[in-house]
């Protein structure tokens, strides 16, 4: 299908001799004003032509709603077609744009011919196309962008030039030579796996004279590196080059001016900003394209970014099949550097769950289904996995989303369905699938607690890509021995897990202790009082802000994070809070937030299901759960379990309904809500809202909560 026009008509003079530029029809926007060019020969290379097609970028979109307020309301129209004067190319000739925001598919087309695709990557990029012998013509020409999809995505594309040399003559103009080593070790620095970053003058990320193979994974201005070496063209100009390696080192970055034929060789020396001794990083959720069938990571590239972003347990988790990353990871040399586990992203039409470990020869567990019973049966009975994970609980696939209203009370944590959620962990982070509101996941893991089912809080990135979306950027940390990556004990790690000691990170981490004894996965006997330390930790080039403490999913205490000290290196914050004595049993757990990345060396991606046109990206993490044995029986009892005990206690007595919702808090005053609506009893009732009122403000805030919808809507 044809889309309608937006034409920005530009004539341009065929080089020597250059007659004056021809004006063409204005475009919206440009009225009153003369569009037009001129041909810019570069002086720094002899050789060095380029025909500037349009100097500025253009908002382009597809008709319907703008996807982001961070665009203009009205674009400039659906398609960009740039007319031109020039002669015909003899040999292979080169087309460089820049194009920003773009996760559909956009086609390059020259004189009707396609020449290319935009990148489908958010990510500012500057991107260097090949124009085959013969694709420009003498006389007028017409390069075209357009959409090949009917979704809305706003992107900017423009600062279109021509090269007159080919592709691979332009990005090898000058010549980078790196080795990145760790700071790390008493002795003398070792090479380091590592992610190259490369941006221009402009901040855009710049396509490389380098291709992947061996121990390199390459992409548009990223290179991630098995042995801490890199070497690679790029055309002549102004860059800033950074190198890292994941969450846990500092960046560090080097400015250059390159010269036509220049080779410019460089050491850089990564040191650990964030210290995480004691706990293993992993990510549960990782994809490629060998295996997954789409995304663009191969089995080979993926090796790479796993070890070049310090990930040291490393979860297979293909689409439906269940592979092992070891023979790749030993092949290349990267073994010693992570344990792979084999998994599976068991992909149902009713959610997605990640397993693991999985037995080697197991059988792939049956999918086809659209209940969960039989799903987590099949899970169960072929593979036995200890470790099952509910994924983006918030994410719409196959038109099923596991936490929509249809399905999930908000409210209290119920499943609609009559369904059994029989998983151990859950997704609060997934950084390739953030949410519009980042504390969402959490919210509804907070109702499930409530509900008493028991789920270790999970950080993943959920990456297919290489680049787009960074493997690792969210991630797990498990309390387990991690003085030997290549060498993870699987067993323990797994143990820890399913007891939940866990901490959540996606640019920043949280540690927390309760009574000077307890982590993430206890459960603190009762006291006077309980005091919580909380210590928010990060690398230099992270900020937090706020962070936060939620006793039965309700914030309880919280501090801003001051900026000297939220832009520092390692400890950004480290405070105690005291709460009074816990009548009842609680969850206690940490969250601290801050902007989100929009570096290129890690920048955060925009939510990938936006519930707003609103962009506000974050950083995010949490500790696990602590449980205070308020009650002092030496189990955990959640907050419905409370509940029931109320009513079974009180009857009709709301006085004594009244007394005992006292002791307790807003979360068991609506899971009381919940149940008194299962028995016909309406919270709005006079004599009701009366014992509310009795009982304080905390059981009113609980009823009100539970009244104010029949469920939340999805963020």
């Amino acid at each position: 299908m044809r889309f309608p026009q937006q034409v920005t008509s530009l004539f341009l003079p065929a080089p020597p001799p250059a007659p004056a530029p021809t004006p063409g029809p204005l475009r919206p926007g440009l009225q009153g004003q003369t569009a037009f060019l001129v041909f810019i020969a570069l002086a720094s290379s002899a050789h060095a032509g380029e025909q500037v097609l349009d100097g500025k970028l253009h908002h382009l979109r597809v008709d319907g709603p703008g996807e982001w307020t961070e665009f203009p309301e009205t674009a400039e129209g659906p398609r960009l077609e740039v007319r031109f004067e020039a002669r015909r190319n003899e040999a292979e000739w080169t087309l460089r744009l820049r194009q920003q925001d773009v996760k559909q598919a956009w086609t390059v087309l020259l004189n009707g011919k396609e020449r290319g695709r935009l990148v489908a990557d958010e990510n500012d990029m500057v991107v260097y196309l090949p124009l085959p012998a013969g694709a420009l013509r003498d006389g007028e020409n017409t390069l075209v962008i357009e959409p090949a999809h009917r979704e809305p995505d706003d992107i900017r594309a423009g600062e279109i030039v021509v090269l007159d040399r080919p592709r691979a003559e332009v990005l090898s103009e000058a010549q980078v030579r790196l080795r990145v080593l760790s700071g790390d070790s008493s002795g003398a620095p070792e090479p380091i796996p590592c992610r190259i970053t490369v941006v221009g003058a402009g901040g855009a990320l710049v396509s490389l004279g380098a291709e992947s193979g061996g121990l390199q994974a390459v992409r548009a201005g990223v290179i991630y590196s098995g042995n801490g070496a890199a070497s690679f063209g790029l055309p002549a100009g102004t860059y800033t080059i950074h190198a890292g390696r994941g969450f846990e080192y500092g960046v560090e970055s080097v400015a250059v001016t390159l010269r036509p034929g220049e080779t410019f060789e460089k050491e850089l020396t990564l040191r650990r900003e964030v210290p995480t001794e004691g706990y293993v990083s992993c990510d549960t959720h990782i994809h490629t394209l060998t295996h997954s069938g789409h995304g663009d990571a191969t089995l080979d590239e993926r090796m790479l970014t796993l070890a070049g972003e310090g990930i040291e347990l490393a979860i297979a988790t293909e689409h439906n099949r269940q592979d092992d990353y070891g023979p790749a990871a030993e092949r290349l040399g990267l073994r010693r550097f992570f344990t792979p586990v084999v998994g599976n992203e068991v992909t149902t039409s009713v959610g997605h769950f990640n397993i693991f470990p999985v037995p080697t020869g197991s059988s792939v567990p049956e999918h086809a289904s659209k209940e969960w019973p039989a799903i987590f049966a099949s899970i169960r009975e072929r593979t036995g996995a200890p470790v099952v994970i509910l994924n983006h609980p918030l994410d719409v696939h196959a038109g099923f989303r596991p936490f929509g209203p249809e399905h999930h009370d908000a409210r209290t944590g119920e499943n609609l369905d009559g369904w059994k959620l029989l998983a151990n962990g859950i997704e609060v982070v997934n950084s390739g699938a953030q949410q519009t509101d980042v504390l969402a996941p959490y919210r509804g893991w907070f109702k499930l607690l409530d509900q008493g089912v028991m789920l270790t809080p999970v950080g993943s990135s959920d990456s297919h890509d290489v680049a787009r979306f960074i493997v690792g950027q969210g991630r797990t940390y498990i309390r387990s021995r991690d003085d030997s990556p290549g060498r993870i004990d699987i067993g323990s790690a797994v143990k820890a897990f399913l007891e939940g000691r866990v901490l959540v990170s996606c640019g920043l981490l949280a540690e927390i202790e309760v009574n000077d004894a307890h982590g993430p996965g206890d459960l603190a006997p009762p006291g006077d009082e309980v005091k919580v330390a909380v210590t928010v930790l990060g690398p230099r080039w992270a900020v937090a802000e706020k962070v936060e403490l939620y006793a039965n999913g309700i914030g309880v205490r919280e501090a801003a994070i001051p900026a000297t000290e939220g832009r520092r290196a390692g400890v950004k914050w480290r405070g105690t809070w005291s709460l009074p004595r816990f009548a009842h049993d609680a969850h206690i757990v940490a969250i601290a937030t801050g902007p989100g990345i929009r570096e290129q060396y890690w920048p955060i991606a925009k939510p990938y299901q936006p519930a707003s046109p609103s962009v506000d990206r974050r950083v995010v993490c949490s500790t696990g759960t602590v449980w205070i044995d308020g009650d002092g029986d030496g189990v955990r009892t959640a907050a419905l379990h409370q509940a029931q005990r109320i009513l079974e206690q009180s009857g009709t007595d709301l006085a004594r309904m009244a007394k005992a919702l006292g002791s307790h808090d807003e979360a068991v005053a609506t899971q009381v809500a919940g149940l008194l609506r299962k028995k016909g009893v309406s919270v709005e009732d006079p004599s009701m809202a009366g014992m509310a009122r009795e009982a304080g403000p905390h059981v009113e805030r609980g009823f009100r909560a539970f009244s104010a919808a029949r469920s939340e809507k999805p963020r």
